[in-house]
């Protein structure tokens, strides 16, 4: 008959599914086995989901300091808003059109927030110089440059906070952007969806990686830092709701190498700072400048030899 082939290949499947054993209450297990249905692993959307607003709760909390204590209150809140951003693009195309609208106003927030937080990142970049440094000449000019760095953070906190009297304005779009990530479709990210998220990004740092090495531009390495920061914070949101995900390549993200690389963009950014609109004295612009270039330059080569 023409469907005895089939059943006889089926009967072997469940003859080799149920071993050698004889035992009918052996065989009625397998037998079950066999016929249960694989069921598909369930979503990490909604881990997901609290996971972003937790970030934000943390980011409004952070922003709330008052005093000194603001300048790295805001540090905080703008490392939790992109992790946000990398949870948000682990579902991008899957949770639904307004993603690109909750991201764009994130980005927008963030941004808002730079230029405050590029002057006290400067004051920190300088205190760190200072420690690592072991000359007498470039510690005292690392000190009279972070003393120039803390009167500009100054001069940004007062502007900033008289448009802006306690962040108020910040805080009040913190909670207008929790109140929309519930309202994404988060049920519909599946782990394979989450994991080739992941796998993309860690090949958009790859590329990356590759182009800054190949032309070596300002722009490129910092291209190649953000790109890196986002494949690990994507890591990290997966692995904090027990998602299972690839170990990277060494040469994909290691922590040494985006270490470095962090210290290359305070180097980048000493820079930036000493051209237009610099805090500091036309002799002090000079001086760290041929202090900044050739450690930008060692960096660099430093990071550009890694074993591939």
């Amino acid at each position: 008959m023409g469907g005895a082939p089939a059943f006889k290949g089926q009967a072997r499947e469940v003859k080799v599914a149920m071993g050698t054993s004889t035992d009918p209450a052996s065989i009625a297990v397998d037998l079950k086995a066999v016929a249960a249905p694989v069921l598909p692993m369930p979503s990490p959307g909604p881990d997901l989901r609290g996971y972003a607003l937790a970030e934000l709760d943390a980011a409004l909390d952070a922003l709330g300091q008052s005093g000194d204590d603001i300048h790295e209150g805001i540090h905080r809140a703008r490392k939790g808003l992109r992790r946000v951003r990398a949870t948000l693009a682990l579902g991008d195309g899957i949770l639904g059109p307004g993603v690109a609208l909750l991201d764009r106003e994130i980005k927008h927030l963030n941004t808002g927030l730079s230029g405050f937080r590029d002057a006290h990142a400067l004051v920190e970049t300088l205190e760190r110089m200072r420690k690592r440094s072991r000359k007498g000449n470039s510690r005292q000019l690392l000190d009279q440059a972070r003393d120039e760095a803390v009167v500009a953070r100054m001069a940004i906190a007062d502007v900033e906070l008289s448009m802006d009297p306690a962040l108020g304005h910040r805080r009040g779009m913190i909670e207008v952007l929790a109140a929309a990530v519930p309202a994404l479709d988060w049920e519909r990210l599946t782990p394979s969806a989450a994991r080739m998220a992941l796998a993309d990004s860690d090949d958009r740092s790859q590329k990356a990686r590759d182009i800054a090495l190949q032309k070596g531009r300002d722009k490129d390495w910092h291209r190649w830092r953000r790109r890196a920061r986002r494949a690990s914070q994507q890591r990290r949101a997966l692995e904090a709701v027990g998602v299972t995900v690839p170990a990277t390549e060494p040469d994909v993200f290691d922590k040494r190498t985006t270490e470095r690389l962090g210290e290359a963009q305070d180097l980048t950014l000493l820079l930036d700072h000493c051209g237009k609109g610099s805090p500091f004295s036309k002799d002090h612009r000079r001086a760290l400048r041929a202090y900044a270039e050739p450690a930008l330059a060692r960096l660099r080569k430093r990071i550009s030899t890694v074993r591939r």
